[in-house]
């Protein structure tokens, strides 16, 4: 046997420390985030569709506003019921194998809400999605953990997160020009839903759990992985299982709070942005749709602004706390007077470049996926991420029905604008409230 050749490449496929450390690092940490990225924004682009498609949807069920919030925001009570378990299976099985399970189940549901008869029908489809995309994400925090360095988490949380605002961006055009093209929103719910579940086969292909063992990683890359770990044999090292979740809990409420808060500004932009388009500024759909993917597009350009703005002040030797509560205090700052200028403007072509800014600024939120990195030991990261997200989604279920209460009970959406201000305000105070000795993966 040539004990040279089997010395440079393990059974896996990977390189060994046997290869040579001038080899040009290999940069798959940055294609398993671009395939994370590309399931994020199919993510939204499946969720977004019927927010886009909820006018002609409303139309042919008879839905009232509040039957409409209800059925919004449905999606939010399984996906945030199985934040918690999602993260425990993740951190139990794997993020390779939830992440895949998950597209192909989100992917079959989608389809099926393509035979939706009506209100009930639609609402039992849109939970069973949200119960299948919930441990999308929290698996994408798992992965930052275990395939970046901090040096590179801010980036690896905005590459995955910013896929939420591009795909609700291209979601809006999309969605908004196939129902037109086709006339049916059950044929484009349908081809949305195949389209996902071919893309759990690629997840399940390419991602894995462990860089070590990935066949197309060299030692070069592996090097930069763990460059803050003194090394790759730092994989090897035994990590003391903390009691409960791992992190300060006056940290954990105040990150709870203030992303709670965030999703409430942006899930409400994201689920009655379409309807306050068309009812209070007169758009029709093609119009909604141009409009829907000007300001998601800011929101994708805003998050990857804010990751990298972030990953720079940590070069520049900014502590970790102060950059993200820095970042995200400004971002929430800007986004609360962005919403509570809306209602004295007049011009649609204005408000829709306000709303611009407000999502620009407020997807700067992204850079929260490096906190269950930078705060969890590794074996809570996933739990940790989970319950994270479990506030967002908490926010993601009220949302939309205190809405469309808001509108019911004021004939309008000025107070809808003023109480997503008020959201922003709260993503501040929660942000400026998280301990300043908690960041431990650095």
């Amino acid at each position: 046997m040539d004990t040279h050749a089997t010395g440079q490449i393990n059974a896996q496929g990977a390189s060994t420390p046997n290869e040579k450390a001038t080899a040009r690092p290999t940069r798959v940490r940055w294609t398993i985030f671009a395939i994370i990225f590309v399931l994020v924004v199919i993510n939204l682009i499946d969720r977004v569709s019927l927010s886009i498609g909820m006018p002609t949807i409303a139309k042919e069920f008879n839905l009232s506003p509040t039957m409409q919030g209800v059925i919004l925001s449905s999606f939010f009570w399984a996906y945030a019921l199985l934040q918690i378990p999602g993260g425990w299976l993740i951190d139990k099985y794997g993020p390779r194998k939830i992440i895949t399970g998950s597209t192909l189940m989100w992917g079959v549901f989608q389809t099926l809400a393509a035979f939706s008869t009506g209100g009930l029908s639609l609402l039992f489809t849109r939970m069973a999605l949200g119960a299948a995309e919930a441990p999308l994400f929290p698996a994408g925090g798992k992965m930052n953990s275990l395939w970046l360095s901090s040096k590179e988490r801010g980036r690896g949380a905005v590459l995955m997160d910013c896929g939420g605002p591009l795909g609700a961006a291209l979601g809006g055009i999309i969605i908004a020009y196939m129902i037109v093209s086709l006339g049916s929103w059950r044929m484009v719910f349908a081809i949305a839903g195949v389209v996902t579940i071919l893309l759990g086969w690629i997840s399940w292909y390419y991602l894995r759990d462990n860089p070590a063992l990935h066949p197309k990683v060299n030692q070069a890359e592996l090097a930069q992985i763990y460059d803050d770990k003194q090394g790759v044999e730092a994989t090897a090292e035994e990590e003391v299982v903390p009691k409960g979740i791992g992190v300060p809990m006056r940290s954990l409420t105040a990150i709870l709070i203030g992303r709670a808060a965030w999703a409430m500004a942006w899930f409400g932009l994201l689920t009655w942005g379409p309807s306050y388009l068309s009812n209070a500024r007169g758009f029709d759909l093609h119009s909604i749709g141009n409009a829907t993917f000007i300001i998601f597009m800011a929101g994708a350009a805003g998050s990857l602004c804010g990751g990298f703005l972030f990953d720079m002040l940590i070069k520049r030797g900014v502590s970790h706390i102060v950059a993200l509560k820095s970042l995200l205090a400004f971002s929430g700052l800007v986004t609360l007077a962005a919403f509570a200028s809306l209602p004295y403007l007049s011009d649609p072509v204005i408000a829709v470049l306000v709303l611009s800014i407000a999502s620009f600024f407020l997807l700067w939120g992204s850079i929260y996926w490096s906190f269950p990195a930078l705060l969890a030991p590794k074996s809570r990261v996933g739990v940790v991420g989970g319950t994270m997200n479990m506030a967002g989604s908490t926010g993601g279920i009220l949302v939309p029905i205190l809405v469309g209460m808001i509108i019911e009970a004021t004939g309008g959406y000025n107070g809808v604008l003023i109480f997503f201000a008020c959201c922003a305000g709260m993503y501040v105070l929660g942000t400026c409230l998280i301990g300043s000795k908690t960041i431990r993966n650095t």
